[in-house]
Parts: structure tokens; C-alpha cells; sequence
């Protein structure tokens, strides 16, 4: 069983208050969950979506997890480091050909006794693998990606119960299966609204497989989904996303990565600027963690460490 010890700390899950000029002129506040400050390894949201796969794995008597990511993936990072500690087996399923030279988060997976298979992108995406998988690993309990699913659906629930929710307007993530957002939306006030920033570049006229997951999962229709700022992509960037983040860290101290939370923020903003919140709106960003993804940028590209 896991310790106490290993586990992510939620008591260091702090609110930080953002005072910010474009706030005060727009007569805004705006608060950010800092979900990172939990686990230096099993960061932010990971160990909400992951919570319940490990005490199922457990209870089912199964060997071990296995779960699917890419070669920065924070997911199976949390992945391998949990099932360590918690005396459990772990099997990456990778996107993408065996690389000549490994990721320092390939590497990471590897240390924490991680083993690794490389499927090509069409493999990896092809619809029958899960149950080619679950077919040759059964004793595994498998576990799709970014902890999609009830359990990690269930876990995400959770988020909102970590600090006093009840006084915000406006609870603000970023997306990438839609998993956080789900529990999130299912967890708040009916009257609080629930915006997801989209990090993949996919249909934005809701007729996308995010939109409808969310749906079918949750309690509530009170949520909307924001498409502009994926800056082309899953893990594309920009030097004006890498110029936010630096300069938001600078005034606010608040580290992100260009995967997921640079993203989350610079939307914000420019939502803000761009008067989509009323006056007198309160908003909790939810900090989802993740940083150790700007592994894979050019060293000092970014002013803080990660």
C-alpha cells in the first residue's frame, strides 16, 4: 500500500490572489488553485484522475496498471512513480516510434521501473488497441489516457473540496480529455459557470469528442468551452505564449508549462481584456501542474526553474 509519506500533500494546495492592473480596471478578481504545489512528481491534477485507479487495481488484486501517454506525458509519469510506491506494476503504452535518444521524462519512467512499449501514431490511435491490450494483459487494470474515465472523473470531483469553491462566479481549466473539467462541473454550484480552455486544436462548433464526453458525464449543462487558444495545437507554442509565461511568472510567481497552463492564463487575460467577464466577477483558476513538460524546451528559454 502507499504510504502517507508518498502521497501528494493537498494541505499545500494554496489559493494565490492575482493583483494585476488589467484586473482592477475591469473590476475582476481573480484567484489561482495552485494544484502544483502538491507532489513534486505526481503533480496537480494527476493524482486527483489517478486516486482511484490505484485503490481499484488494489482491490481487483491486479498486477499492476497500464496506461498510455507520449514521451513527455505527465500522466505517466504520475503513472509509474504511484504504482512504485504502491508495490504495483507499470506498463507505458507510448505514442510515437522508440526514439534513438530518450526524453529525460522517458528516462524518469524508466528509473521508476516503468516498462515502455512504442507504438506508431496510427497504432496508438487505432480504436481496437485498449481491448487488444486489456486482452493481453489481464491482469493489468488498464487505465486510458489522462486518467480518462469514471474513476479519474470521480478523483477530478475532488478538486473543488480541497479549498472553499462556493464564492467564485466563474472556475476556469484547462483541457485536454476533458476528464478535470467533468468532475470539476459535476462538483460546483449550479449557478457558478465552468469554462475549459481547449489545448488541442479540434471542431469548435461543439461537435468534437471533448464537448461530448463532457456532456454525457456530467450533472450539468452550466459549462462552455473556449476554442482560441491552442496556439495550433497539443504542445504547439509561440514566442508570444513563452513571452506570457515568463512575464506572468515575473509578476505573479506563478511557474506554468506551454502545454497546459501557459495556455490556461493567456487565455484568460486575453478573455478578460476582451470583456467576456462582467464586471464584478469572481474567477478560480485551476493550476493543474505538469511543469516538468517544459523538459522538452530549449534550456533557459523559460526564466524558472522546472
Amino acid at each position: 500500500m502507499i504510504q502517507p509519506s508518498d502521497l501528494p500533500d493537498i494541505q499545500k494546495a494554496c489559493v494565490q490572489t492575482l493583483n494585476d492592473g488589467l484586473f482592477e480596471q475591469n473590476k475582476i478578481r481573480v484567484q489561482v488553485l495552485r494544484l502544483d504545489k502538491i507532489h513534486s512528481i505526481i503533480s496537480g491534477n494527476k493524482w486527483f484522475k489517478l486516486k482511484y485507479y490505484l485503490t481499484d487495481a488494489t482491490r481487483l488484486g491486479k498486477k499492476g496498471i497500464i496506461s498510455f501517454g507520449g514521451a513527455f506525458s505527465n500522466h505517466l509519469l504520475s503513472t509509474a512513480y504511484s504504482c512504485r510506491q504502491a508495490g504495483l506494476s507499470s506498463i507505458g503504452i507510448v505514442r510515437g516510434e522508440k526514439p534513438s535518444i530518450y526524453s529525460p521524462t522517458l528516462l524518469d519512467l524508466q528509473s521508476y521501473g516503468m516498462e515502455l512499449h512504442f507504438y506508431s501514431r496510427p497504432a496508438y490511435n487505432d480504436k481496437q488497441l485498449s481491448k487488444a491490450l486489456q486482452q493481453s494483459y489481464p491482469d493489468f487494470l488498464l487505465v486510458e489516457e489522462g486518467g480518462r474515465g469514471q474513476a479519474g472523473i470521480k478523483g477530478a470531483e475532488d478538486i473543488l473540496r480541497v479549498q472553499p469553491s462556493h464564492l467564485y462566479t466563474h472556475i476556469v481549466c484547462a483541457v485536454g480529455t476533458g476528464t478535470m473539467m467533468t468532475g470539476i462541473l459535476n462538483t460546483a454550484l449550479a449557478d457558478q459557470k465552468i469554462i475549459g480552455l481547449p489545448v488541442l486544436k479540434i471542431e469548435t462548433n461543439n461537435r468534437n469528442d471533448i464537448f461530448d464526453y463532457i456532456s454525457n458525464n456530467s450533472h450539468s449543462s452550466n459549462f462552455r468551452l473556449q476554442y482560441d487558444f491552442h496556439f495550433g495545437g497539443y504542445a504547439k507554442k509561440n514566442e508570444a505564449l513563452i513571452e506570457f509565461m515568463n512575464r506572468l511568472y515575473q509578476q505573479h510567481q506563478v511557474p506554468t508549462d506551454f502545454v497546459y497552463t501557459g495556455k490556461l492564463f493567456y487565455g484568460v487575460f486575453k478573455m478578460i481584456e476582451n470583456g467576456f467577464f462582467e464586471p464584478g466577477s469572481s474567477i478560480l483558476l485551476i493550476h493543474s501542474g505538469g511543469l516538468q513538460g517544459n523538459r522538452s524546451l530549449p534550456v533557459h528559454m523559460l526564466d524558472f526553474s522546472y
